[in-house]
Parts: C-alpha cells; structure tokens; sequence
C-alpha cells in the first residue's frame, strides 16, 4: 500500500464526508425514541428547519427518494402526530404536510440527547473549527444540490 493518497483530493474529501456521515447517523440512531428511523427523523429535521409546508412529491426529491418511499415516511409520521397531512388548496390529488408541535418536540428531544455526544466533539474540536469548515461545507451542498437528478421513480 503506498504511503501517500493515489486518489483525487475531490474524491478524498467526499470520501470523509461520507464516512462522517456514517459515523453521526449511528450515534443518532442510537438516541432516536423507539421506532424512530432516520428517515422520519430528517423529515422532522426539515421541517423544523425551514418551516411551511411541502407536497410528499416536494419532499421527495428534497430527499432524493422515491415518492412511494417519501409517502410511507410521511404516513408513519402521522400516525405517531409527528406530521399533519391535509388536501392541497389548489390540488385536488394533492396533499400537503406539515410538522405538528409533537413532531417539533420530538426532533429537539432527540437533538438534545445528542448534547452529551456534541459536547465531545467541542472538547476535541474548537467551535472555531466548526465554523471555519461551514462556509465550504454549504457551498459544497449547494452545487451539489443544483447539480442533482431527480430520482427514478
């Protein structure tokens, strides 16, 4: 094996990143309240990051899914009141979803029993370090966004 790194510096960094991803997504999981995947979990995320209202289409290519995959998160959403699914205004075969206040506190809930482990990571890694790495990071989602396909159906 060669002692320095053969591959693309682009491929290297998104190679970290995902190995990050990996990473996090399994010290969440182990916080997540009983039944609660993920999936469900980045759709409450969503909302309570941007707030409003999507359509389950809408929600599907946010997260580069099927829209049958997005219609069973969303139905196990509202089943648990995480999620208000109610007809589209202008869109009869349409519906439209939205975070309850149940949905909200359950996503802090669980950002909150991530305090511990987000504590750890400002021990060893400075807050200023975090904030150094944003601004490429966001630039980086946004092309990346841009640039997507939407999925098969």
């Amino acid at each position: 094996m060669p002692e320095t790194n053969p591959d693309p510096v682009v491929f290297t960094v998104l190679n970290e990143i995902r190995i990050i991803e990996q990473l996090a997504r399994t010290r969440l999981e182990q916080v997540l309240p009983d039944g609660l995947r993920i999936s469900h979990f980045s759709v409450l995320n969503h909302f309570a990051r941007l707030g409003g209202e999507q359509t389950p289409a809408e929600l599907a290519r946010a997260f580069q899914v099927t829209k049958g995959a997005m219609t069973n998160t969303v139905q196990r959403l509202e089943a648990r009141g995480l999620v208000e699914v109610a007809p589209h205004p202008n869109d009869g075969r349409s519906k439209r979803v939205r975070l309850t206040a149940a949905g909200y506190h359950l996503r802090n809930g669980a950002i909150a029993a991530l305090a511990p482990v987000m504590q750890q990571l400002e021990d060893e890694l400075s807050e200023q370090e975090f904030a150094a790495a944003l601004p490429f990071l966001q630039r980086l989602r946004a092309y990346l966004d841009a640039e997507r396909d939407p999925p098969s159906a």
